[in-house]
This record gives structure tokens, sequence and C-alpha cells, in this order.
């Protein structure tokens, strides 16, 4: 056979493998036809350039006793569908990269609606849709050679500041600015007038904005924890460029795949002047618990009850929240440090309780956060008390306990802790476990004695941290904090975690914050007080024998194989699996922190990265994360999720690869706690969901502006983007 004959005969068999090839994608493209019901909206959306792929259709109402928003993604022929919508008249409109927003029209459920995409008529204008993320990475970050920094008289940066990791933590990243809200969307990489009109410079503007309003003090005193001249002339640099207009050198993809197949359900439910945390849908142990009830959100410092919001009805309500004692500080007993420029000197944050994060139980009430006194614990917590724990570790002072809130009820009870509450979960034996410590404190709350007895004393108990310093296997004698170690006692260390979570086998794990951080194993063993371990896990950081480089951990979840994963402020989802641990868990090499590097597994975000960043993984910032281990959100069980505050969407880890869920409407999208429910599990997709709060401090700096309220927003995944 000759060469060209051997060569036409192959054209040939391709050309009919090809052939077949797109008559089975046209196929499975007609499989998927656009049926609209009475509950959808649906259609086509195009351009001049044909049908628009991958950009959202935004059906949204004021009719409803809350507003209501559901979003949905084109697919690969322009087709969308909004399923199961509430009765009521709709604006719909289109959003996407590459476009600006087309006119909205009128529509109701039922109704066939093709609609126009309007193209950007220019980057500038496309670019104004990009999520914060595009914006913040033009930050030109100090060069590596600045640190460590040399102080006032020096390069301007603190003296304690060794690295420019340590910088994007304590001032760029989730443990910094972008810890309370969004950095680089309009609101903060534009000066306002009213402060750039009578500052100097950029650079003071920048010194004076961040005194403005109630949180005004915090900000101030971070920028002069790493130097608040070098902090602020980062900032002003950064918004001069874009004054001048640079615009971001990357752009977003449009959704793609599996992205394509979210639908996005967003309810207002809270006022203006407030703003969320954290929620809660359900039982994280079974999220069939409260199924179609209320969903429950906290206010932290901003107000004094509980928002809630009935999705059923598309309504909203709040419960009012009490203390035990009036003496209660507040929120409202701090001032602007400065005015602000949308509330003046406006005092809009009034919490006693201050209500951080929640669980619920099986019966389905809640347990929140929550101060309920003033910060000098009862005498049976201090030195001199009968309880089992003061006898070992007494605990002075403390901050948040606990409200445990009954929706049968509708009762309010106050339940005081020594230790401070933050973050709360449940074990398999319903006992409750704290974070936020104080320093060295890890706490536990038994709801089955509590609810037997009703005894807060009787039903709480509490340890220090104790490392297996001498390698025997348990706990002996220790030497305190700052004390030389001693090879026959063990050490004990002075943590506090703020991300925990209890583990399938009976431990609990929790984060540590600082630089590079750590996790933290918690094991009880039979009388904890007494009895419990813990073992220490630094984040691998200028660590020759780490495959991988990352630091500062904040939100923590642990998987249905005892799999830790964290977020940490290197922008990266990270998880730790101490199974692949080669050394030895206890002893002097252990508490090193840095003995099990193998363990680590890092994933950057994706996005890009500051100028000039070479410590990191990403720009995108992400304050928590959860485990989906029931699939509430359609991606599969045991998914690990984050939130992605400046890329404005859920991040999804799947089969090691991150997708990006966007929120694109409002622009803002910032959230901290994640949870999920199932309403049905005969449902399909329809029958559960993921939900979040839009949790910035600041919801006036979302798109819409002042009188902009916090959200809450659930996530479905369809099996495709059509179904209904």
């Amino acid at each position: 056979m000759s060469k060209r004959t051997l060569y036409a005969g192959m054209v040939i068999v391709l050309g009919v493998l090809l052939a077949v090839t797109l008559a089975g994608v046209r196929a499975a493209q007609k499989s998927e036809t656009l049926r609209v019901g009475n509950a959808d909206i649906g259609g086509v959306v195009s351009s001049p350039k044909g049908p628009e792929a991958g950009v959202w259709v935004i059906a949204e109402t004021s009719d409803l006793p809350t507003k209501f928003v559901k979003i949905v993604v084109t697919d690969d022929q322009g087709r969308y569908l909004v399923p199961e919508l509430p009765k009521a008249n709709y604006s719909v409109f289109v959003r996407g990269y590459g476009l600006v927003d087309s006119p909205k029209v009128k529509a109701t459920p039922g109704q066939t609606l093709n609609l126009k995409a309007v193209a950007a008529p220019d980057k500038k204008a496309a670019a104004e849709y990009y999520p914060a993320l595009y914006w913040f990475s033009l930050l030109q970050v100090p060069p590596k050679s600045d640190f460590p920094g040399t102080g006032p008289s020096g390069n301007g940066i603190a003296t304690s500041i060794n690295s420019q990791g340590q910088w994007i933590r304590e001032i760029v990243n989730t443990d910094g600015c972008t810890g309370c809200h969004q950095m680089g969307d309009k609101a903060t990489r534009e000066i306002p007038e009213s402060i750039l009109h009578h500052s100097a410079d950029s650079s003071a503007a920048w010194e004076r904005r961040i005194q403005s309003g109630q949180a005004g003090a915090g900000m101030a005193a971070r920028f002069n924890q790493v130097g608040s001249k070098r902090a602020a002339a980062m900032y002003a640099d950064w918004t001069d460029r874009i004054a001048k207009g640079e615009l971001p050198n990357a752009a977003p993809s449009r959704p793609q795949g599996k992205e394509r197949n979210v639908v996005v359900t967003m309810w207002d439910w809270a006022d203006p002047k407030v703003y969320l945390h954290d929620d809660i849908s359900s039982d994280k142990r079974n999220p069939t618990v409260n199924a179609n009830g209320p969903i429950y959100g906290a206010l932290e410092e901003s107000g004094d009850y509980l928002t809630v919001v009935d999705p059923t009805h598309t309504a909203t309500n709040q419960i009012k929240l009490t203390v035990r004692d009036p003496g209660t500080p507040s929120s409202a007993d701090t001032p602007p440090m400065a005015p602000s420029p949308f509330w003046g000197d406006e005092k809009i944050w009034n919490s006693q309780t201050t209500v951080h994060s929640f669980a619920m139980d099986k019966q389905g009430r809640v347990w929140a956060a929550a101060r309920v006194r003033k910060p000098e614990t009862p005498a049976w917590c201090q030195a001199g008390s009968d309880h089992p724990s003061a006898k070992l570790l007494s605990i002075p002072q403390g901050q948040r306990g606990l409200e445990l809130y009954d929706p049968k009820t509708k009762q309010l009870t106050t339940i005081d802790t020594c230790y401070t509450w933050g973050h709360v979960n449940f074990d398999d034996n319903d006992v409750l476990w704290s974070s936020f410590g104080p320093a060295g404190v890890e706490g536990w709350f038994d709801t089955k004695i509590w609810d037997k007895t009703h005894d807060e004393k009787k039903a709480q108990g509490w340890s220090a941290f104790i490392l297996d310093y001498n390698g025997n296997g348990k706990r002996d004698a220790y030497t305190e904090p700052g004390q030389p170690a001693d090879p026959t006692k063990d050490k004990r260390i002075n943590v506090a975690f703020y991300g925990v979570s209890p583990a399938p086998d009976g431990s609990v794990w929790g984060t540590v914050l600082g630089m590079p951080g750590a996790l933290v194993r918690f094991i009880p063993g039979s009388h904890p007080p007494e009895t419990a371990l813990a073992e220490y896990y630094e984040v691998p950081w200028n660590n020759p024998k780490a495959p991988v480089q990352g630091f500062a951990p904040r939100g923590l979840d642990v998987d249905s194989k005892g799999v830790v994963w964290t977020v940490l402020s290197s922008g990266h989802y990270a998880s730790f699996d101490r199974s692949k641990c080669k050394g030895p868990l206890n002893g002097p090499t252990a508490a090193t922190g840095q003995h099990c590097p193998e363990g680590w597994t890092l994933y950057p975000f994706p996005g890009p990265n500051y100028k000039g960043a070479v410590e990191n993984g990403s720009a995108d910032s992400a304050y928590y994360n959860f485990v989906d281990r029931f699939d509430t959100l359609g991606a599969g069980k045991d998914v690990p999720l984050a939130t992605g505050n400046l890329s404005e969407g859920l991040l999804v880890l799947v089969d090691g690869k991150l997708m990006t869920l966007r929120v694109p409407y409002p622009m803002g999208y910032y959230a901290k706690g994640l949870d999920g429910r199932i309403d049905n599990p005969n449902g399909g997709w329809k029958g559960k969901g993921l939900y979040t709060p839009i949790s910035t401090r600041a919801p006036f700096h979302m798109e819409g502006g002042k009188g902009t309220t916090s959200k809450l927003v659930k996530f479905q995944m369809r099996p495709d983007p059509l179904a209904n």
C-alpha cells in the first residue's frame, strides 16, 4: 500500500469518527430541551454575534414579603431556564463578562422570554463587572527584599514583620483587611471624595479613611502594627493608579462546564445598618433536620436579634435576643473614631449579645455563641472553685456564652460558660465544642446533661492544651508556657482555637491563628480536664523538607475520612491528612509543629496574584470553609467548599480542581459561614441546597450603596443548565 493511499484511508476514518462525535454532541444538546414550566422563565440570550454562552440571567422582584432574586447561567446555545419562581412580577436582565447589563424586561413565571445581550463598548466598561479580585490584584506589595522591616526610620515596615508573607497575612488578606470586608470593589478601590478633598494626598486619605466608623480604631491599630505610613502608601499607590485609568491585567472567564449548572437564590433578610456573620439551617450531622424550616442569621457586633428567612413563604422575621446581665457591654459603647462617609458620626452597631456563630441540634433548637454578661466570670470558674475543670485551670474572664432558642416554645435561654464561644459545633454525643479560648483553653458543653438538669455548671468543662512531650502516651505533670522544656514532663501550650470541628474518631480539631499558624488536634480522653492531650501541626513555612509552603489558617472542617480542611491567608485551600505522617506524633520533635509536612496538600485559589507577590498562591481571600459530607450542594459527597470572597463566589474542590460558582449580582458577594440542608431526600437537586450569608461588615459597599442590605444566598447544582 502506498503512503498516499494509507493517508487517504486515515482521513476517511477520522472524518467518520468526527461526524459520529458531532452527531452525539448534537443529540445530547437536543436532549436538553428547553421546557418552560408554569413556575419558570426561560428562553435564549443572544447578541449580534449569536448565542451568548456562560452569561447570567437574573430575575428579581420586590412584590414578595422580602426582595427575592434568582440567578442562572446560559448553556452553550445561549439558552437559560430560571426555575421554581414564586408567583410575582419579575425584572429580568442579562449580565456577563464582556457585556454591560441589558435593559430589564418585565416577565412572569410560565413565560418564554428571549433576551438581547449588550456588548461592553470598551475594556473599561467591561471591567466594571469584574470580581473584586481582579482589581485588588493590582495592589503592589513590598518586595521580598524589604523584609524583615527596618522600622519608621528605615523602610517604614515594622521590625516585627519578618517576611512578605507575614505582611500579606497581617494587612492584606484574611487576617488583615479582607477579614471584614471585600477589597477591590468599587467602594474600596475609589477614595470617597468627602475624605480625599480634606486630605493632603492619597496616603493621608487612606490613613483617614481607615478611621471611619465604629471599627476605625481596630483598622488603625492594624495599620500601626505593620507600619502605618508604609501600609497607607501601598494602598494609596493602588487607588492612585486605578484613578489614573489602570485596569485589571487579567479578565475572568465566563462560567464553564458544571459551573453553568448552578442556581443561585437570594433573599434580603436584615436592615441596612447591620451585617451578618454566620447562618444555620440544619444539624450539620443530619441535614434533614428542620426541613423547609427557617434559616437563622447572626448579626455579631451590629444588632441584638437573630434575623430569620422563611424560604417557603419568601418572608423574613426577627427574634429579639436577651442578656442575663443588663450591664453587659455593647458595641454601642464604641463611638466612631472618625465620621463615616456613609453614616457620619452615627453609632450604627448596638449589640450586647454579639452573636457570632450557631449550631442546630437534632430537635431543631439553635445554640448561638452569645455574650450574656460582663467579662468577669462567676466564682465557680475561678481559683478556689470546686468545679473539676477550675481546680486544674481557673478562668477569671470570658466573653461569649451561649443563648438557646427553641422554635417550638419560642423561648430564649441564656447560658453562662466560663470560657468563650466563637464557632459552635456538635460531636456525635451531643456535646458542643468551643473556639475563641481564652488562650490556652478548650471548652465543651454537654447538652444531654443540660437537658436533664438545666445545670449550666454541671454541663460544662474545659481543659488546657497539653502536648505529650515526654512521649509516654498519657498526660502527666507539665511545664507551663515560657518555662524550659523538661524531657520527663509534658508541655502546656498557650493556643486557642478559631475554627473548630469534631472528627469521626472522637478527637476535636481547631485552627490556631498566626504566622505560620497551625492545626491542633485535641484528644479528650476518659476525663478531659485531667486526661486531654493535644497534637500541634504548623502550616509548612520556611521548611526545606516541605513540598508546599503556606501560612495563616482560619476556617476549618473535617471530612468523613478524618482529613482536615482549612483555608489559608496565603491564598490556598489546604488539607491535612494525619495518616500520612511518617515520624512520631508525640515527644520533643512533634512539639515543633513542623514534623509532618507530608500531611499537607495545598491548592492555590484561582485567579491572579498581587503585583510582586512571591510568597503566596493567589490574591483571593477565603474566610471559612465547609465539607459537604451529605452532598447538599449537588457537587458530590465529601466535597470541600470555601468562600471566595474576592472572586465573589463559592469555591468548590472536585477531583483536585477548584471551580467557582459566582454570585454576579449584586456585586460584592462576601461570605463567612456555610451550611447545607436537605428538605426532601427524594427531591433530587430541588430538594436540597447550600446556604451562606453575605457577611461583609459594610453591606453599603456593595452594588446599590447605602441602603443595600445583607442577603441570604442559596446555591444548588442542577444536572444541566436547563433542568427544572
